[in-house]
């Protein structure tokens, strides 16, 4: 094991009237992956910034490499006193060079000339990921990093960090972006730190073994002493074996919907069939929308039917807000029709979350003061109900303005979902919620009776709730796809190459190629070989996922690990190897493609 270049040992923090965390000892290598995982409210943004040396902890040593720079990526980067992005973000005593920062907002696709006063909340945390990047850290501290982003942005930083030399420390709820990048996971628990050297592929396997021992141990205490410490964890245990069988039943959802999707782009779903159509909450045909000169949505077809859960994607500017306001009758259209059903009765969760007053009692926000709340026409006790919303039964009595971030997004949660509804519009309803709550939120969608519009950039979210996807390029296409993100991201795939991806592979081919372009005589070619692997590797890619599709639903048997460890430990492995190979082939297929693409401009 290599030395450390960034450690903490015998960290303690007193926060309010106790301790926060205390004794615990942390380590970053030189080229460490580690995914930090903890309940909002645990600590999680409060630990990166000891370890980045701004916070003055109450006990431990912090220790770091002579000549090792650590640079923190915050959630809400403050950028007062400067005119612009540029500005703030080559300021300081560590600021970037120039050119670095410029080469880095180019591939962002930011304008660090942007007043800081009139950017928004995408551009200010894409100029915090600029201003990180460039200063060529050792160590980087990321809280949050994918918030904001839209899904291309999301890919770059993703490709950055794969080639990323140094080490990083990263908190993150999207869970396939902690999966593609991470090697161990820290797990930040009740004031402890657990460390476990596997990516965040295995982290569920490993608190389910964590919560069993915890469990054994717990028998020997007292019942009212076991039920404080752990209902919280029964409760999440029996979350993520619950939602195996709704993921089951989603892929049949998604199995029917594509059966009435014709080809790709097509979204003409059976309008001829009376039975589908009784079941219709929204008809869109032939929809167009466009602002001035420029195209937002162009000859758009859906049937929405009852219980449908559809998700909105594409890059920010695409149109998916466009879409989604046109779908809830609150735009219309330029040219086609929407027609909503006259029953339809919606609740709508958006990314810009009205504060509750912070005098108010949880009690007060649920059920006005009282002992019962009205969820959907069935009477419920206010204890019952947060406990499924996760919070204990003592916080009943907790002023809203005690809570963090994360536990006010879940008490917004389940005042809303106690409403009577048949449409539920949820426009990037993750960001700010920890990987319990995203659990809760996917089963509580899963079990919602009406239909369900999302918007979000959290691929894994969307695998798990969504029938059919609504994938936005930006030209004023919508392609309409049965399952979730990576269906749509397969279909993307497909294609030669992908939209996004364009100008950036140009950009990389006539640096490559610049040098014998003016020698070269006739029309220039790929190899024999080159020109295999640009034909072989989609199915190759197709066949890896398949194979790691499988693995994935055997790993997901909670059974599994307490009757036959050996074979987990063999399935870990073979996942592991798979998801390597399968970036390997991505890779060599992304550099031929490019080269095929500047070849035949």
């Amino acid at each position: 094991m290599a030395a450390p270049i960034l450690s903490y040992e015998g960290l303690g923090l007193v926060q309010g009237d106790g301790w926060l965390f205390r004794g615990i000892d942390l380590y970053v290598g030189p080229r460490d992956r580690l995914a930090l995982i903890g309940r909002n409210g645990a600590g999680k943004t409060t630990l990166l910034k000891c370890l980045a040396g701004l916070i003055e902890t109450d006990e431990g040593r912090r220790t770091i490499v002579p000549g090792k720079k650590v640079v923190l990526l915050e959630q809400d980067p403050s950028i007062p006193g400067f005119a612009s992005l540029e500005d703030w973000v080559l300021a300081g005593e560590d600021a970037p060079a120039p050119y670095e920062a410029a080469a880095i907002a180019g591939q962002l696709g930011i304008d660090l000339a942007r007043e800081t006063a009139t950017a928004s909340g995408g551009e200010r945390r894409r100029a915090a990921i600029v201003r990180a990047l460039a200063q060529e850290p050792d160590v980087l501290l990321l809280d949050e990093p994918t918030n904001h982003l839209d899904l291309a942005a999301i890919d770059w930083l993703e490709d950055w960090l794969k080639r990323f030399k140094g080490a990083f420390v990263v908190i993150s709820h999207d869970r396939t972006f902690l999966t593609r990048l991470t090697s161990s996971c820290i797990w930040l628990d009740r004031g402890t730190l657990r460390r476990a050297e596997i990516g965040f592929g295995g982290f569920d396997a490993w608190t389910e073994r964590v919560y069993e021992e915890e469990a054994r141990a717990a028998e020997k205490l007292d019942a009212k002493l076991k039920l404080e410490l752990h209902w919280l964890q029964r409760g999440v245990t029996a979350r993520r074996r619950r939602n195996q069988g709704r993921l089951a039943k989603l892929h049949e959802m998604r199995a029917q919907r594509a059966a009435m999707i014709g080809g790709p782009g097509a979204a003409k779903l059976g309008l001829a069939r009376d039975d589908v159509k009784t079941k219709a909450v929204i008809d869109a045909e032939r929809v167009t929308k466009g602002f001035g000169d420029r195209p937002i949505i162009r000859d758009f077809t859906l049937r929405v039917q009852r219980g449908d859960r559809i998700g909105i994607v594409g890059a920010n500017g695409a149109g998916k807000t466009t879409l989604l306001k046109l779908l809830t009758g609150e735009l219309q259209p330029d040219e086609g029709r929407v027609t909503l059903a006259k029953t339809l009765s919606g609740i709508v969760i958006d990314q810009q979350r009205k504060l509750m007053a912070p005098d108010k009692r949880v009690r007060d926000v649920l059920a006005e003061g009282g002992d019962w709340i009205d969820v959907r026409g069935h009477k419920t006790h206010i204890k019952g109900y947060l406990k499924d919303f996760l919070f204990s039964p003592e916080m009943t009595e907790a002023p809203v303005g005690s809570l963090s971030g994360g536990e006010r997004s879940r008490l917004l949660l389940a005042r809303e979902f106690a409403r009577a509804s048949n449409l539920l519009v949820l426009d990037e309803p993750t960001n700010d919620l920890d990987l319990e709550t995203l659990d809760l939120l996917q089963e509580v969608i899963a079990d919602y009776d009406g239909t369900v519009l999302i918007v979000s950039h959290d691929r894994d979210f969307l695998d798990r709730t969504v029938t059919v996807t609504l994938g936005l390029d930006g030209s004023g296409r919508v392609d309409v796809i049965a399952g979730g993100y990576e269906d749509w991201a397969k279909r993307r795939r497909a294609t030669l190459p992908a939209a996004g991806r364009r100008v950036a592979a140009e950009e990389s081919v006539a640096a490559r190629t610049s040098a014998s372009s003016g020698a070269a005589s006739g029309k220039a070619k790929l190899s024999y070989k080159d020109q295999r692997d640009l034909d072989r590797l989609p199915q190759e890619i197709e066949r890896i996922e398949g194979e790691i599709g499988k693995v994935e639903l055997a790993l997901a048997d909670p059974k599994l690990y307490a009757e036959n460890p050996r074979r987990f430990d063999e399935l870990m492995t073979k996942a592991a190897s798979l998801r390597v190979e399968k970036e390997a082939a991505e890779e060599r297929w992304l550099e031929v493609a490019e080269m095929a693409e500047a070849l035949s401009a």
